[in-house]
């Protein structure tokens, strides 16, 4: 029999420390499982937090047993978790923000409840971020049932930072926002198999904006607005990670990061209400001229 699982409090969890993940989860608890597993075996950073927000229909999928074993051995791990319900919903964004205010790591990894990480992930991400000094670092998710499917049309666009990362400022319609273009599928995993890395090495390569998985600086996140738009964007929103991305980009840069750790359980989504895009609220809003 299963236990009554701790949730612990927001007191305990709000902490310095360098890096905290951030899920936010609804009705997925088989995936949540899974997500949390991937966690559990990471190795070369250590004490990293745990926040999982869930806003399902009925339990939270934290209750479910095999979501509840893993906290249990990330807390064994010597890894800090914090269990929350965000109720009522009132969108991707808000829910986003709710938990990056749990947070006062250096470092917050913006993980979605349907990726797993393959051992080793977190400590190339940390890697990178601290030695390119930008705002954000990503790997983009590879859905493995496309592992055949190569499209090599997709490969031009990816393109390696040669020198620092920097700030860029990118909006619909540039060759820039075509970059976005290597991440479905199983793109980003033929490039990385064509390149041929030896082993422990990674690169640092040009995005507009990566799903799933982002590493932030988290000052960098707060100081380009975080995820406060949402009070501007009605509930039935997608795209609120685009938004954020694009703003921190302007500000402070970011990088993919190849070969990527993420992988893509391709479960149904359960965001079926997707009347706005977010960034475009955002976006409208930023480049709008104010009067003088």
């Amino acid at each position: 029999m299963n236990r009554p699982l701790d949730l612990g409090t927001a007191e305990d969890f709000r902490r310095p420390r360098q890096l905290d993940v951030l899920v936010p989860t609804r009705n997925r608890p088989a995936e949540l499982a899974v997500t949390l597993s991937g966690l559990a075996a990471q190795e070369g950073v250590d004490g990293f937090g745990v926040v999982v927000s869930d806003q399902s229909d009925g339990e939270p999928a934290y209750a479910h047993p095999a979501a509840a074993t893993m906290v249990r051995a990330l807390r064994h791990r010597g890894h800090p978790v914090l269990l929350t319900r965000r109720l009522p919903r009132r969108g991707l964004a808000e829910h986003r923000a709710y938990l990056l205010d749990r947070s006062v790591a250096r470092y917050v990894l913006c993980l979605d409840d349907d990726v797993w990480l393959e051992p080793g992930t977190l400590h190339r991400l940390v890697t990178a971020i601290g030695e390119l000094g930008c705002g954000f670092v990503g790997n983009a998710v590879h859905g493995l049932s496309y592992a055949d499917d190569v499209r090599p049309e997709t490969h031009a666009h990816y393109e390696e930072w040669d020198g620092p990362v920097v700030p860029e400022r990118i909006r619909p319609g540039s060759p820039e926002w075509d970059r976005a273009s290597i991440h479905p599928a199983a793109n980003l995993l033929h490039v990385t198999r064509k390149l041929d890395l030896p082993p422990g090495a990674w690169r640092a390569y040009k995005v507009s904006w990566i799903g799933g998985c982002v590493l932030y600086d988290r000052a960098a996140l707060v100081d380009s607005g975080g995820f406060d738009f949402w009070r501007r964007v009605q509930e039935k929103h997608q795209g609120e990670d685009v938004a954020a991305q694009l703003a921190v980009l302007a500000r402070h840069g970011g990088a993919g990061v190849l070969p990527s750790g993420a992988y893509h359980l391709e479960s149904p989504t359960t965001v079926t209400e997707r009347d706005v895009e977010a960034w475009e609220v955002v976006l409208a809003d930023s480049d709008t001229p104010q009067p003088a």
